[in-house]
Parts: C-alpha cells; sequence; structure tokens
C-alpha cells in the first residue's frame, strides 16, 4: 500500500478533513521521509523534538533511530489518532504531546548529558516565530531539519545581494543548507507552494560575545525600507547626520551607496561596532 493509500484510509476511517490554516498537508513520498531522517543525523543516544507529526510516518522512523521522540501535535484528533497506532503497533519510544510548541517552554526537552535535535514539517504560518523561540532559547537544540515553504527557504540561505532580517537572524546563530526541494505535487492535499528540507546547525553560543538586542536592533533599521540605500535608513532611524553614516561605512570597506540586502553577517557586525 503507498503512504497515499495509507494517508486517505487513515483519513477516512477516522473522518479527517485536512485543515488549510494549520498547515495539514500531509506528506506521501517515502524518499523525502528517508531524506530527512538522514539530513536529521541522528544518533542512538539521541532525543528528538518533532513538531506537526501529524499522522506519524515520519515519527515512526525519527523513533527506529533515535532513543526517544517528542512528537508535538496541536490537533486533538491527529493526537489521539496517532496515540492508538504507536499503542497498537508496541512503539514505546515516543511521547505524543497535543499542545501548541509555540506554548512550550524549551527547558522541557532539557535532556541530562545530552542534546536534543528538532525535525519538523512547520506549518508555514508560524515559521519566524518558531525559527526565534529556538534560535534564541536557553535550551537551544543541536540542530533543526525542517520542512519550509522553498521560498522562505531560500530567503533564509541567501548570500550578500539577496539578505534579508531572516537570513541574518538564522545565519547569526547557525549554519544553513538547503537538503532537497519538495514539489507541492509530493503532498496530499497539494498545498499552493513548493517546498524545501532545510538543514540548521547552530553554532555554539559561548562563542558569540555580541550584545544581540543592539546589534539586531541596528539590523532592523537597515532594512526598515528596501527602496532606500543603507545610510538613508540608518540615518532616519538613528537620528544621525547621513555624511556620518557615509564614513562609517566607507571605514568598514563599503561603498556609500550600498543597500541593506547587500551586506554579509560579517558587515553587520563590523557596522555595529561603531553604533555601539
Amino acid at each position: 500500500m503507498s503512504l497515499l493509500e495509507k494517508t486517505l484510509k487513515i483519513c477516512q476511517e477516522n473522518n479527517i478533513k485536512p485543515v488549510r490554516s494549520r498547515g495539514q498537508n500531509f506528506l506521501i513520498q517515502e524518499n523525502v521521509y528517508d531524506e530527512i531522517v538522514e539530513a536529521a543525523d541522528i544518533k542512538s543516544d539521541d532525543v528528538i523534538l518533532e513538531v506537526g507529526p501529524g499522522l506519524g510516518f515520519l515519527t515512526e522512523k525519527l523513533a527506529e533511530k533515535a532513543e526517544r521522540v517528542i512528537a508535538v501535535e496541536l490537533d486533538d484528533k491527529l493526537a489521539n489518532i496517532l496515540k492508538f497506532r504507536l499503542k497498537k503497533e508496541g512503539i514505546d519510544n515516543i511521547e505524543v504531546v497535543n499542545e501548541n510548541i509555540l506554548d512550550i517552554s524549551d527547558s522541557r526537552f532539557k535532556t541530562e548529558g545530552s542534546v536534543y535535535k528538532i525535525v519538523a514539517n512547520l506549518p508555514y504560518n508560524i515559521t519566524s516565530v518558531f525559527l526565534r523561540k529556538f534560535l534564541e532559547a536557553d535550551n537551544r537544540p543541536e540542530s533543526m531539519t525542517l520542512m519550509l515553504q522553498k521560498e522562505v527557504a531560500e530567503r533564509i540561505v541567501a548570500k550578500p545581494g539577496k539578505m534579508s532580517l531572516l537570513a541574518i537572524s538564522v545565519q547569526h546563530y547557525a549554519k544553513v543548507e538547503i537538503v532537497q526541494n519538495v514539489s507541492r505535487e509530493d503532498f496530499w492535499p497539494s498545498p499552493e507552494v513548493d517546498s524545501a528540507v532545510i538543514k540548521i546547525s547552530l553554532k555554539n553560543k559561548k562563542v558569540e560575545t555580541i550584545d544581540e538586542k543592539g546589534f539586531f536592533r541596528i539590523v532592523k533599521f537597515g532594512f526598515s525600507s528596501k527602496r532606500k540605500m543603507l545610510k538613508n535608513n540608518l540615518s532616519a532611524c538613528l537620528k544621525i547626520d547621513q555624511e556620518k553614516v557615509e564614513n562609517i561605512l566607507v571605514k568598514v570597506g563599503l561603498k556609500k551607496t550600498v543597500r541593506a540586502q547587500e551586506l554579509s553577517l560579517e558587515n553587520w557586525k563590523d557596522l555595529f561596532i561603531f553604533f555601539i
């Protein structure tokens, strides 16, 4: 039986009607699940936090590799179906949590002497707040392997010339790469956009000594108006003379006419020193 047939069967038997607002588009390609598991690089003693397990096809594959899987599912019906299926199949290293992941404290995933990794097929409408929550958390994961909207994934891994506030925000905390693109046809029901699997490997938090609040304040000012040059945005937001901003840009090796999307993460860090 194919994954599509299994998906349709489970949904039919349990009267499940996927809710678009919750991003309930079920992945129906086995090879994509396998790619996600491989990209997550799961060790036998790992704890995996899976967000949005849905019908549990990926959950079962994660449980085969990891010591423990914590599957957080917001939908009451899906959570109960998953609990029933796992009990029926005798899988005992998966904990199903029927809550909103955005309401759960990161301290809940603290494990004695080990780290945890996140694997998720994220609903598109919570991507930004989800990333902020776990990138800035005290108890951060070692890595996040996520299925995202393709356009968002491409924005996250962008290089100078196409940078954004989102790209700077994620790349400040982690190394990022797109593992593979996933067609909208690989889901049921089919969403309106294509997806991509992205691997986010978090940097050692102790390495960074920068004032993050102050740093991101400057970055946000820089991106405040996409059509304007960086000097105009910084001058207006910081209420300082434009010529002074131009001199600072030249000092860090940038053109006076540079725009925010052209700067690398290192450029922003060099620039921030002059605004402390």
